[in-house]
């Protein structure tokens, strides 16, 4: 009977205003939350999501991911910065979301934000966290603020990252030789193919590229499949509109990485650029992973 009796307040407890969360995402409830109260959450994944129903008081969300350790190509190097993006769903509501660095709380999502992606990054010394606060209104019964994020500690010093997350031009430059190098081992694709289309979503701030791929050197995720052309895979890439994409002759080599299920591009050289640098490269014992070259 007790035994009956507690499954049940507990069921009513979830049900008012409890909380699910794993390692990696948290759903929760802010009836259970007093309006000037701050829950301290802490999420461990490399990729998760936080749903907060009728947000009352605040949420302080600590980033703490066990990010696998380097990859072959680059083992023995320990990644400088960690980045983070986070995506607001199209539905979020009632809060505003903060990034609390050292102390100090910079805006990242402001209520009812447009489905942009938002990145920043943090040295593994830095103190950093997620405030999540909820604002004012009457009528909370139809305000969620969810939010996907994802966390890499193994981006170079370019990460291909969408438009709204950094303003400085580095991330438009064409990759040296080295940053291309490192581009063909570590990143999420690396297709060989050529521009079919560019279109410009100017709300957004981003250009899409639409690529034929001769082949498909990698992809850990099927971002290309058969379509367009008979017998060739097709997709698309992004890259911030500031960069200037436009369609143009040739055969390149694309790499890039995925973001919130969209491949965002990295390095783009010509591939007969490539081979240049790549045998270089290999004769200097000097390329840090193998790759097949024709």
């Amino acid at each position: 009977m007790w035994a009956l009796r507690a499954l049940c307040l507990a069921g009513l407890g979830a049900a008012l205003g409890g909380a699910s969360a794993d390692q990696c995402s948290w759903r929760g409830s802010g009836l259970s939350q007093e309006a000037g109260s701050v829950e301290q959450l802490s999420l461990h994944c490399a990729e998760g999501s936080l749903e907060w129903l009728y947000p009352t008081g605040a949420l302080r969300l600590r980033l703490a991911p066990r990010l696998p350790p380097p990859t072959t190509a680059v083992k023995g190097r320990s990644p400088q910065h960690v980045t983070a993006c986070v995506k607001p769903a199209g539905t979020f509501r009632g809060a505003q979301l903060y990034l609390e660095r050292e102390g100090v709380l910079e805006l990242l999502l402001p209520e009812a934000p447009r489905p942009r992606v938002r990145c920043f990054s943090w040295l593994p010394r830095e103190k950093v966290a997620l405030f999540l606060q909820a604002t004012p209104h009457r009528d909370i019964s139809r305000r969620i603020a969810a939010f996907r994020y994802e966390l890499r500690g193994d981006w170079l010093a370019r990460p291909a990252l969408p438009a709204a997350s950094f303003t400085g031009e580095g991330a438009c430059r064409p990759c040296n030789d080295t940053e291309i190098l490192m581009a063909i081992c570590t990143s999420d694709f690396v297709i060989r193919g050529s521009i079919r289309s560019v279109s410009n979503d100017v709300e957004l701030q981003e250009s899409v590229i639409g690529v034929s791929a001769a082949r498909i050197h990698r992809q850990k995720f099927p971002l290309f499949q058969v379509g367009g052309r008979p017998g060739r895979p097709a997709g698309s890439i992004r890259t911030p509109l500031r960069c200037g994409v436009k369609p143009g002759p040739g055969t390149f080599l694309f790499t890039g990485w995925l973001h919130f299920g969209e491949a965002w591009l990295s390095c783009a050289p010509r591939y007969r650029d490539f081979q240049r640098i790549y045998e270089g490269a290999r004769r200097t014992r000097q390329n840090p992973c193998e790759f097949p070259v024709d």
